[in-house]
């Protein structure tokens, strides 16, 4: 070889090597910039190149139909710091030391004042101590972040303003280095109230919402985000809007807050006497379809009942009891019997097709002969599937088209996703038993959703005219409305007025003189159905494990002018299962409260002038009973004379139609009192003035207590206090 050529080798060796060298460094150089100064540049980038941003929009609020505000977007912030002053590329070395200097001096105006920023930031948030927030500044500034976490939770607007006013803090984010990072956070002021009814959002705002109204009607809540850029104007980076964000509209549900505090508190407070595992609540209003309370409590590990899932409209079981209502109006409609038409339940057992059907009173001799009302009054399996397989055993195609013409197998296509449909099958030779139709009359071999059921009442209520639940009533943007949702009819007639006439008169007497008393009322008539069921397990029928209950009660009130429809549904492990005595007197308390707060009574036009109206008076302290029944000129009798003005003096009340008698007692303080009869209020103040300690669950009159009356008083006991 040439010396030439070798020397030519020699020098394209070398520029390969340096190459690849050069190569090798970028290599390098580019996984530093990704990984090691990943967020320093991408702090870099989104601070000064900024192309095409999105704006977010405010998502509107969800308001009750009370005007409360029930779900609404509030700003939650992360706070950060930035404790170093911006290093150019290719700095000269005047500008080195002008950069050296301006963060000398950012660091002694943050050294100088950092014993009250800290101060302050434990006051705002007193989980952390001055000395952690100390620490954690100076271990920020070591570390050179140009991003430093400040306090590890979101903050609330007002959290965030109030560390904006401490020094340093209080500069603009060039200067000082404060800065923020803002999140939408989705907030329900009420809590869980209607919680599954209103619906979640994910945890991530952006991403929308998972269930309940807030899906339903996202579109409408969400807006439409904007867009903006970053433009450098008069060596200064400006955000430029070129598309503003369009903010959502609010909707107006038709859930009143009062209203749905009243049943949640009377569902839970039932649940926990009876251990019960679910429990399902709904008041509609007749008329409009407005649902104005929707409960839903599943008990969970904790003990504690929770809005889990929205059982109310997704729940596919098997009615029960209250089913037979629309068996008998079937049956009505089509001429086959009427309300006073005897058939012969027997001793209470009755030999369907070679399965034994029973009545609940069965071994008490069951009800022998009664009349068709009376099969609704006393809920009698046997009367009811008598009556339905004598007129449609040859033609049960008949009576399920029956069922249908009335609405009750009508999916009502609801604005919350997830509603489940009712499954009433049609008869045909694959799916069709001798047993069949019997089982099915009487609410077993369907499945109805609770808020099905309630619709089919509301209709009977409402004289024939089915209407579709509803739960939002408007769209409002920036207080005027943009929308009114309508109410919907489903069915103009669900049956013949004649038929309606006679159901509402039946259902009327299964509360006045049935099984569904104890969802009465003395102030008002209650019109219902009571309803008690086994709960299949699936494959393994209804007798494997535990029994499971259903019991509910389905109705409206007052009779004679409905205004509200309510069901009451709740499932239970054992006996004893009631839907009367469990479900209906959830009713009742619903009814009753709901009949005081929201519809006002003229009382000097409800009554004549001759009639004396009596309230209803408890036991207890008839010195102050008496003072207030002197002053609304109630006539009173007993009355010990010479008593002392505010002691208390403790007896019985026995309510006239035209009076109240007191009924003194004397109370040893040796034994323990009977509090029977008493309210919450005056028991509790008996029993721990002797000393005792008093425990109370339920509302109204005491029903019972733990330590009998009569027992010698222990000083420091605890007396178990249950009202009902």
């Amino acid at each position: 070889m040439m010396p030439n050529q070798k020397n030519i080798m020699i020098r394209f060796s070398f520029i390969i090597l340096i190459m690849v060298l050069v190569g090798i460094a970028i290599i390098c150089k580019a996984g530093v910039i990704m990984f090691a100064e990943r967020q320093y540049w991408k702090d870099v980038a989104d601070r000064f190149v900024k192309e095409n941003v999105s704006i977010p929009s405010t998502r509107g609020n969800i308001i009750s139909a009370d005007g409360q505000l029930m779900a609404s977007s509030l700003p939650e912030y992360k706070i950060y710091m930035d404790f170093m002053i911006n290093k150019k590329k290719g700095e000269t070395e005047e500008e080195e030391k002008t950069r050296l200097k301006l963060q000398h001096i950012k660091d002694s105006i943050l050294n100088a004042n950092l014993d009250s920023i800290c101060k302050g930031l434990h006051e705002i948030f007193p989980d952390k101590s001055t000395a952690y927030f100390k620490q954690h500044i100076r271990n920020g500034r070591k570390k050179e972040s140009r991003s430093w976490l400040l306090y590890p939770k979101r903050i609330s607007y007002i959290q965030y303003k109030e560390t904006k006013r401490l020094p340093v803090f209080n500069l603009n984010k060039y200067k000082g280095g404060f800065h923020e990072q803002v999140f939408n956070q989705r907030k329900k002021p009420f809590g869980s109230l209607a919680m599954r009814t209103l619906g979640d959002m994910f945890p991530d705002i952006e991403k929308g919402a998972k269930n309940g109204l807030e899906l339903s009607y996202d579109s409408i809540l969400r807006g439409r985000d904007g867009i903006t850029h970053r433009q450098k104007v008069m060596n200064k980076y400006l955000n430029i809007v070129d598309i503003p964000p369009i903010d959502g509209c609010d909707i107006i549900t038709t859930i009143d807050v009062s209203m749905q505090d009243i049943a949640e508190k009377a569902l839970v407070d039932k649940l926990k006497e009876i251990n019960a595992t679910v429990g399902v609540a709904i008041l509609m209003e007749v008329q409009t379809g407005d649902i104005k309370a929707i409960v839903n409590m599943t008990k969970c590990n904790d003990g504690i009942y929770r809005e889990i899932q929205n059982n109310a409209i997704s729940d596919m079981m098997e009615p029960g009891s209250t089913f037979k209502t629309a068996s008998i109006m079937v049956a009505l409609e089509d001429g086959k019997i009427t309300p006073d038409q005897i058939i012969d339940t027997g001793n209470g057992v009755y030999n369907m097709h070679g399965r034994p059907m029973k009545d609940h009173n069965w071994h008490r001799g069951g009800y022998g002969a009664i009349t068709t009302t009376q099969t609704l009054m006393y809920s009698s399996n046997i009367g009811v599937s008598r009556l339905i397989d004598q007129n449609y055993h040859n033609q049960p195609e008949k009576y399920v088209e029956g069922l249908y013409k009335l609405g009750i197998a009508t999916p009502l296509n609801l604005d919350i996703p997830g509603a489940g449909k009712p499954n009433i099958r049609m008869p045909n030779k694959d799916n069709w038993s001798r047993t069949a139709l019997a089982w099915m009359s009487i609410g077993y071999e369907t499945q109805v959703p609770p808020i099905n059921t309630l619709t089919f009442y509301n209709a009977i209520a409402n004289n024939g005219v089915m209407v579709k639940p509803k739960f939002v009533k408007s769209i409002v943007k920036d207080g005027q409305i943009v929308e009114d949702i309508p109410t919907e009819v489903l069915n103009p007639a669900i049956a013949s007025p004649k038929t309606i006439q006679d159901i509402q008169m039946i259902l009327e007497k299964v509360v006045s003189e049935g099984l569904g008393k104890k969802a009465g009322s003395k102030q008002f008539h209650v019109s219902g159905k009571t309803g008690t069921a086994q709960v299949s397990q699936g494959k393994g029928g209804y007798k494997t494990g535990t029994m499971r209950y259903l019991v509910s009660f389905c109705g409206y009130f007052p009779s004679e002018m409905p205004k509200y429809s309510c069901i009451v549904a709740i499932q239970k492990p054992g006996l004893p299962a009631s839907g009367g005595l469990m479900a209906g007197s959830v009713f009742s308390k619903i009814a009753e409260r709901v009949y005081a707060k929201h519809l006002a009574q003229d009382l000097k036009g409800a009554k004549d002038s001759t009639s004396i109206f009596i309230p209803d008076v408890k036991n207890g302290d008839i010195n102050a009973a008496h003072y207030v029944l002197k002053r609304i000129n109630i006539p009173t009798y007993n009355i010990p004379e010479e008593v002392e003005e505010g002691k208390p003096v403790w007896g019985n009340v026995t309510c006239n139609p035209d009076n109240v008698l007191f009924n003194k007692k004397d109370i040893s303080n040796k034994l323990v009192p009977s509090v029977i009869g008493m309210g919450a209020k005056d028991a509790v103040y008996l029993l721990e003035s002797m000393g005792l300690k008093a425990r109370v669950t339920g509302t109204g009159k005491v029903r019972s207590q733990s330590i009998p009356a009569g027992n010698t008083l222990h000083k420091g006991q605890s007396i178990q206090l249950k009202l009902n």
